[in-house]
């Protein structure tokens, strides 16, 4: 797509876009985590498959830092402001597909692919190699699967209260969800970008008699990304964790509420 398709007015205006939902198509608007500290550490780690090799045990210790260039570009206001402008032009399975070649739609790309990576989807073989092969730029995807597949093992999904094949236990929900905040240029070319996507999480088993309550959590990914077969593509990423805010004094919901809101709210498509 040439630079500003669809998006007119509204590359480098530092303005954020979110669309209502297109339904409650699943998971695949959902997914994520940083680790919480003690016996959650592995369960609030597992969700964060944006990393490229280390999916798992380098979440589990806070990730790396990104070694991001600093910004070659002066990113003005990030104020959330909703708009009719559609951000996308379709859908790659059920990854939103067609970003500008600019700024901006690196941006929505890089809050999009995040939601995609953190969902439930990434547990389940078929769907995880769908998403990996419509987010991931082809020369890494091969061996990315390969290291994915290893890491999501029937001794992984039984430390998370799931079946061998990532399902959940009968009468239970599992939940892993991303919800990104907000999105920023560190380092723009022509043909590369480097993204920052601050988000929050949701993971956990929803539903009676969950011995893995739905948690949430903050983190910031960091995405290398390629123009790359007309849409940006993830070359590499990392994530550290936070900035995360303090708690507020809501009431935390019964699982059964939590479970309900799963099935009933569905995800969003982000844009710039």
């Amino acid at each position: 797509m040439s630079p500003g398709d669809e998006h007119d007015g509204y590359g480098g205006s530092g303005q954020t876009r979110t669309r209502l939902p297109e339904g409650n198509t699943g998971d695949v608007h959902g997914g994520t985590r940083r680790p919480a500290r003690g016996s959650r550490s592995l369960l609030m780690g597992v969700g964060v498959v944006v990393l490229l090799v280390a999916a798992i045990a380098l979440a589990n210790r806070g990730g790396e830092p990104s070694d991001a260039s600093p910004s070659t570009t002066t990113p003005g206001k990030a104020a959330t402001a909703p708009t009719g402008t559609r951000p996308v032009t379709g859908t790659n399975g059920t990854v939103p597909t067609g970003h500008a070649h600019d700024e901006q739609g690196a941006q929505s790309a890089a809050a999009n692919y995040a939601v995609a990576l953190g969902s439930t989807d990434m547990f389940q073989k078929g769907p995880r190699e769908a998403i990996v092969r419509a987010v991931y730029a082809p020369e890494v995807v091969d061996d990315l699967l390969k290291r994915l597949d290893a890491s999501y093992s029937p001794e992984l999904m039984a430390s998370l209260g799931l079946e061998s094949n990532g399902n959940a236990p009968s009468g239970l929900t599992f939940v892993s969800r991303t919800v990104p905040v907000g999105t920023k240029i560190k380092e723009y070319g022509e043909d590369t970008a480097t993204v920052e996507v601050w988000s929050t999480g949701l993971v956990g088993l929803a539903g009676e008699g969950s011995t893995r309550p739905v948690t949430s959590n903050w983190f910031t990914l960091t995405q290398k990304l390629v123009w790359s077969g007309g849409d940006w593509r993830i070359s590499s990423s990392s994530q550290t964790e936070g900035p995360t805010p303090v708690n507020g004094d809501n009431r935390a919901s019964v699982a059964g509420e939590i479970a309900e809101a799963v099935e009933q709210y569905g995800g969003f498509t982000y844009a710039r």
